[in-house]
């Protein structure tokens, strides 16, 4: 390696995002999900937070991949005026697009789940 590089080598972009941060979003937003019940003091759902980390794997983990790295080309620097206005775009752009993204698939997620039940017993 170079001097000044990191040891762990970089993952080979084979798709909108590398799968370690893609996976490493997908895992920290699963364990968020159950975090959330036990904080609670519900009992663990294990279909929700399997649903929440499939959408995670393979929308949002690819879509905060690819836009936080836009946001970097186009705003880059750790200026204060930089990181405000990433913030902003990620604040008024993004933000509704994942939030909505989430809610509709994580609904057709319950709906095939529901109708996979309904197709066994008929």
């Amino acid at each position: 390696p170079q001097p000044g590089a990191s040891p762990v080598p970089q993952a080979r972009r084979g798709g909108p995002g590398a799968p370690g941060p893609v996976l490493l979003y997908a895992g920290l937003t699963a364990a968020g999900d159950a975090a959330q019940r036990r904080g609670r003091g519900q009992p663990p759902d294990w279909a929700q937070t399997r649903r929440v980390a499939l959408l995670a794997l393979t929308f949002h983990g690819n879509l905060n991949y690819v836009w936080l790295r836009a946001l970097e080309r186009a705003l880059p620097g750790r200026r204060p005026a930089a990181v405000l206005g990433k913030v902003l775009c990620d604040q008024l752009l993004a933000a509704p697009v994942a939030v909505g993204a989430f809610y509709t698939d994580t609904d057709n997620l319950v709906a095939c789940e529901y109708l996979e039940r309904y197709l066994r017993w008929a």
